[in-house]
């Protein structure tokens, strides 16, 4: 009969008969339907009586149909959860039905934890269940979750997580014992792979110049880091949980002293340099561009001899400052261009979303893409890069619950880039640096959004609007690297390069922001506005859209003599 435990004869056997139920008041079937269909799939025979099923009706169903399992499920409150099964319980020792026959459960974690409390079932199954636990069940074998990741270089750790991204997050308290206990709780809440500590601007100019630091300036920014082993110990904390990778902002003086230091402290999982920043351009060191840019080079190429991966933090510091897209796609270039020059095989190129704030989503995407298509022209059997991406900080509100909904909007966007690494971005930034508890909060939004668009995320770059501003994009930007190579004096080897040429550009105003005006190492004569969701060029006097090409001419003119 339908049901029957009788087995044909033969030389198989077949899967057991499972009887399932949505149990007492719950109505609720979604989840233990799935469950049979999956049961079904293994070749299991399976019958579902529905959903709000009396325990006394699943007591005659039992003994009518005798099914070798039993499966049922609640989702309403645990303490309602916890009487029914109480019920179900008592009234299956009653009957006699316990013996010889298995019993699973399925519902919301808080009635689960009802459920495995009343000894019951020999199997408890949550929402927090990952799909390969009920996969090892149905299979007969026990469930065996995968070790936690203990890769400790950024290259096998993406490779071994791969498509899912690695989650990256900036961390550091005004105190040093502060951001050791958080690291701790941050690796031991195993929702992020990689640390990113943020070092105070004492610690990141005058670390080997401890004279010259302002002590009313200490933690301002930043942990106050002030020997070599505030960062063993930050680095023994992290040595728990699923063992987050550490690495660590470059500093903006004695470069390559602090990048060495990093690597012997921490095992730093990639250096961040930029070309033009951390100079007097942006006043986070005195350093003219003359001697930033060759110390950041040789910062490369020693890294590069290592083998650790290099990221040049650049293209978004012009965007910060509102320039045009087309230089900070130009920049982009630039930074992975040197970064191969000096060596670099393994090359992390961060996309800075949302910045400037008031680009819209659909040309913030042209604006990557116009990036990653350059960057990747670079890639060959020696050099690789991989994909890092996040919301830039202005993008955010200083209301939380606001500044939520926009990471995990960011996020989704993000997604379309494939990413190897999401830099996640709090939602509290807008408002006061995050703590260990929100940083985590948001981790598992963004965690929230992955899993979502892994399973299938419409083609978002091949909007023709998309495509068309990207195409753009990477015109007008090699139109600025040719000009870059006009400016190079006789002699110069290689103008992408070249110190002396670089500077220059960002003399005469190829490289340029608005938010340079004024600054006695720049020429800051540029002006830019969005103009249907992309930022621009626009005539100085006028106002009037100025095309790439025009700006570029314009800029050049004096020089063309």
């Amino acid at each position: 009969m339908p049901g029957s435990r009788q087995q044909s004869s033969g030389s198989s056997s077949p899967k057991p008969f499972i009887l399932g139920a949505a149990l007492g008041e719950c109505v609720h079937v979604g989840g233990i339907v799935n469950f049979l269909h999956q049961a079904e799939a293994y070749g299991y025979r399976c019958r579902m009586l529905g959903p709000a099923i009396s325990v006394e009706d699943l007591i005659l169903a039992v003994r009518a149909e005798n099914p070798d399992i039993v499966a049922v499920s609640y989702r309403l409150t645990p303490e309602a959860g916890r009487q029914v099964l109480e019920q179900l319980r008592r009234s299956l020792e009653a009957e006699g039905l316990l013996a010889g026959r298995r019993y699973i459960f399925g519902g919301t974690p808080p009635v689960c934890r009802e459920a495995a409390a009343i000894g019951l079932f020999e199997a408890v199954f949550s929402q927090e269940s990952p799909p390969e636990a009920t996969t090892a069940w149905l299979e007969g074998r026990p469930y065996l979750p995968a070790p936690a990741s203990l890769a400790q270089t950024l290259v096998e750790r993406i490779a071994e997580q791969r498509p899912y991204p690695l989650l990256r997050h900036h961390y550091g308290q005004p105190t040093v014992a502060a951001t050791v206990a958080g690291v701790a709780r941050l690796a031991e809440a195993r929702v992020l792979d990689v640390i990113s500590l943020g070092p105070d601007q004492n610690a990141q100019e005058f670390f080997f110049r401890p004279h010259q630091m302002d002590p009313q300036e200490d933690g301002a920014g930043g942990v106050p880091l002030r020997t070599p082993d505030d960062l063993r110990r930050i680095r023994d904390a992290a040595r728990r949980g699923n063992h987050p990778l550490l690495r660590c902002y470059s500093g903006t003086q004695d470069v390559l002293q602090w990048g060495r230091m990093l690597v012997e402290t921490i095992n730093n999982a990639w250096c961040a340099v930029p070309l033009f920043w951390y100079s007097r351009l942006d006043g986070r060191s005195q350093r003219p561009l003359t001697q930033s840019i060759p110390e950041a080079q040789e910062l490369m190429r020693y890294h590069a001899r290592l083998g650790v991966p290099v990221e040049m933090n650049e293209s978004h510091h012009w965007s910060l400052r509102d320039a045009p897209d087309a230089v900070a796609v130009a920049a982009a270039f630039l930074g992975a261009y040197n970064a191969r020059a000096c060596g670099v095989r393994h090359y992390v190129a961060q996309y800075m979303f949302n910045n400037p704030r008031d680009t819209h989503f659909r040309m913030d995407l042209a604006k990557m893409l116009a990036k990653r298509d350059l960057i990747r022209s670079l890639e060959g059997p020696d050099f690789t890069s991989y994909t890092e991406t996040r919301a830039g900080l202005h993008f955010f509100v200083p209301d939380p619950d606001l500044a939520k909904g926009q990471l995990a909007a960011s996020i989704m966007l993000q997604m379309a880039l494939q990413p190897d690494i999401v830099h996640v971005v709090c939602f509290s930034e807008a408002h006061h640096a995050a703590n260990d508890a929100e940083i985590i909060e948001a981790c598992k939004i963004a965690h929230g959004v992955i899993r979502s668009t892994l399973q299938g995320l419409p083609e978002m770059a091949a909007d023709p609007a998309v495509r068309q501003r990207r195409d753009e994009l990477v015109a007008e930007a090699r139109l600025i690297l040719e000009a870059v190579r006009e400016l190079a004096a006789p002699g110069a080897s290689d103008p992408w390069t070249d110190a002396a040429t670089l500077e220059q550009a960002v003399k005469v105003g190829l490289f340029d922001a608005p938010h340079l005006y004024g600054n006695a190492y720049a020429r800051g004569a540029i002006r830019t506005r969005v103009v249907d969701g992309r930022r621009v060029s626009v005539d100085p006097s006028s106002g009037e859209l100025l095309p790439e090409a025009e700006r570029i001419r314009w800029v050049l003119e004096p020089h063309r003599s």
